[in-house]
């Protein structure tokens, strides 16, 4: 009887053993671990590195080669229509498909104003901005050298200077309009979450490749301090005006981010109300209430 109690007790034993080891007391959790904020600098740092990098060298690249492929037919002094155009569109769709795979790492900016202006619209830390610029800077001059490197063609043909009838204080302005348009619209379709926050990076990539239509033939449409520094570094030729390339896109952000803060303190939303409602019903609810109010609504 003893004996038959003490195999029962081993057996019991022996169960709860191999129970314990099919399902341990501390499992694994699968909850990811929270980085440090010195880890999301870096890791944005690297994302804007890479992102920079390859928007650069797919427009760097294109248009070395239509510029090589179309130089003949460019009047003096300036470039071909074909040119322009083909080169508005590689620049504009390489940032599109760039944005769209890299913004949700750090945002897609790829461009030093750009990044300056989300600091100035209270998007972004200062802090993250310092890791930031500087990176986009040494990812534009891997670019170009790497183009130069590697592309049968002169990469000083990707530089920015100002047309032949374009002067510095035309080119100021160019560039500074130019890159309002651009921030502002990155902070709209992409800093202002909506229903259509996920396709932010088309709109940004098309208002890229209308503005370089635009303004390709007077400055040659930089928009951005790493696009003409990249290239100027490769190539080592900086013209006396190369600072306009510099001040224009700044001037630009801080114009785009003060109309933004504008029309965040005076509650844009409430002008044109139910503008981002994805169910009808609040659409509906939404036009009741202008009924009440007495009629339909308008706008001024």
């Amino acid at each position: 009887m003893g004996e038959d109690h003490e195999s029962r007790d081993r057996d019991s034993s022996d169960r709860d053993s191999q129970d314990h080891s099919k399902h341990p007391k501390h499992p694994k959790s699968n909850v990811p671990r929270n980085i440090t904020v010195l880890e999301g600098h870096l890791i944005a740092a690297a994302s804007e590195f890479v992102g920079t990098f390859m928007f650069l060298y797919i427009g760097f690249m294109g248009q070395v080669m239509l510029t090589d492929q179309s130089s003949e037919f460019a009047p003096v002094g300036g470039k071909s229509d074909q040119t322009n155009i083909f080169a508005s569109l590689v620049y504009g769709f390489s940032l599109l498909v760039n944005v769209w795979a890299f913004f949700r790492i750090s945002g897609g900016l790829f461009n030093p104003a750009v990044t300056f202006a989300m600091v100035l619209a209270g998007q972004m830390s200062a802090i993250r901005s310092v890791f930031l610029m500087p990176t986009q800077l040494i990812a534009a001059m891997c670019a170009a050298g790497l183009v130069s490197c590697m592309i049968p063609g002169d990469i000083s043909s990707v530089n920015t200077v100002l047309g032949p009838k374009t002067s510095i204080v035309q080119g100021v302005f160019i560039e500074m309009f130019m890159t309002a348009e651009l921030v502002f619209v990155a902070l709209m379709l992409a800093a202002e979450k909506s229903k259509d926050t996920f396709i932010a990076p088309i709109g940004i990539g098309l208002a890229l490749f209308v503005l370089l239509m635009a303004s390709v033939n007077f400055t040659s449409g930089s928009l951005n301090p790493a696009r003409s520094f990249g290239p100027a570094v490769a190539s080592t030729s900086f013209t006396g005006y190369h600072w306009i390339y510099w001040v224009g896109p700044y001037l630009g952000g801080l114009l785009a981010a003060g109309f933004y803060r504008a029309v965040k303190y005076f509650n844009y939303e409430q002008v044109n109300p139910g503008q981002d409602a994805t169910d009808a019903m609040h659409l509906h609810t939404q036009s009741r209430q202008g009924d009440k109010e007495g009629g339909a609504q308008q706008y001024v």
